[in-house]
């Protein structure tokens, strides 16, 4: 682990660099506070080419926007315009900046939302934006023998690297408080913190669980659709995910509900009110919280694309956590939170009904060794040497 105020995010900075060399506008996604502004300065850093910066909370630089095709247009190199989400109608002059030959700057705009929430991006920039998706820190930026603080504490950079764990649980709450009562309204949505900060902490008691609308529904006295829409706010707004369902042509009836994770295990422990590390172990989610921090380190390490990670489970009981897809690889992933691994007949299921080419039992033992032919046991503390990553970051999505 680096030590200080800053770590180097290496393959971020790598994939987004080699981004900016083929396409003119690329997008650093990720939630608020992640380490968004943090990589571009490192970006630009790196970079021998002229480099200005626009901060979209700052309001000298939004008035220097105020016509933005004329501020924009004289610039060469690279363009950052951070929280671009304030000002979306940017897009439009950027798809006409984008347009120009030779280029004379590629822009480099970073957002605190999906593409679906930042509304323009994906019609107004098709073809010409790439996006990449930034969590908060992975275990290979922080080391494996920052396991256990990257757990409690999780990812993001002002939790993780506070000078104690008093500091980083104070942090985690005020970021709960602000985004709800603060940044969602900024983004345009229009629920209120009150509901959304109640939704959110009975979410964290449903982490790793299915999500069953209706439940939600008739404890906040809303519709199936409203529970869907609240959801659908904190996945775009990048606090949440939600792993979808995989179906296989097989003769058995499978689950069709889609699964809910909080995506960062510090702020899960926030919204349970989990302080220290023997409070969590004392907690009914701990198994829950320790499958979703390997669940989200594995994705990190595999350099997985959301839309490559799935779950799977039939209604007679067969499963796996993690169904991860690319091309005609399939490899599946079971998190248990126990010393000593077995191979279950559920996993035995899986790997001859979905053809898994490699599946992996992760686990708090000390040891990694094999299982099956197909099936390795890993221990979770030597994930990052046992489990070779299979690309440096997410491929470039472009809508």
């Amino acid at each position: 682990m680096q030590h200080g105020t800053m770590i180097d995010r290496k393959t971020h900075r790598k994939t987004v660099t080699a981004l900016l060399r083929d396409f003119p506008v690329v997008a650093i996604l990720g939630a608020r506070q992640v380490g968004k502004s943090t990589l571009a300065m490192q970006i630009m850093a790196s970079l021998r080419d002229a480099a200005e910066r626009f901060d979209l909370e700052d309001s000298a630089d939004l008035a220097r926007l105020e016509d933005a095709q004329l501020a924009l247009s004289p610039l060469r190199g690279l363009v950052i315009l951070d929280e671009v989400q304030r000002r979306p109608e940017l897009f439009l002059v950027l798809r006409v900046l984008a347009d120009r030959r030779p280029r004379p700057a590629r822009f480099l705009v970073l957002g605190s939302a999906s593409p679906e929430l930042l509304g323009q991006t994906s019609e107004t920039l098709a073809g010409r934006i790439a996006f990449h998706s930034l969590d908060g820190f992975s275990l290979d930026e922080t080391g494996a023998d920052t396991m256990d603080r990257l757990w409690l504490r999780g990812g993001f950079p002002g939790s993780f690297l506070a000078r104690s764990g008093a500091l980083s649980f104070t942090w985690r709450r005020n970021f709960i408080r602000t985004f709800v009562e603060r940044d969602l309204g900024l983004l345009g949505v229009r629920v209120a913190a009150t509901t959304m900060s109640r939704f959110w902490a009975m979410l964290a008691h449903y982490h790793g669980q299915i999500f069953n609308a209706s439940e939600f529904g008739r404890a906040f006295g809303v519709t199936d659709k409203t529970v869907r829409h609240y959801l659908d706010v904190l996945s775009s707004t990048l606090v949440v995910r939600q792993l979808l369902p995989f179906h296989a042509n097989i003769g058995k009836r499978q689950v069709k509900a889609l699964k809910v994770y909080i995506r960062d295990s510090g702020l899960l422990h926030g919204l349970l009110d989990l302080r220290e590390r023997r409070d969590l172990d004392r907690h009914p989610k701990v198994g829950a919280s320790w499958e979703g921090f390997l669940l989200q380190q594995v994705i990190q390490h595999l350099g997985a694309a959301d839309d490559e990670c799935y779950f799977w489970a039939t209604h007679s009981g067969a499963e796996l956590d993690l169904l991860w897809i690319r091309g005609r690889r399939r490899w599946g992933f079971e998190f248990k939170r126990t010393s000593a691994p077995a191979l279950t007949h559920s996993l035995k299921t899986a790997i001859e009904l979905l053809d898994l080419d490699r599946a992996f039992v992760i686990h708090a033992g000390d040891h990694t060794f094999p299982l099956h032919e197909r099936v390795t046991a890993v221990a979770a503390a030597r994930l990052l040497t046992d489990l070779p990553p299979q690309s440096s970051a997410p491929a470039p999505s472009t809508p």
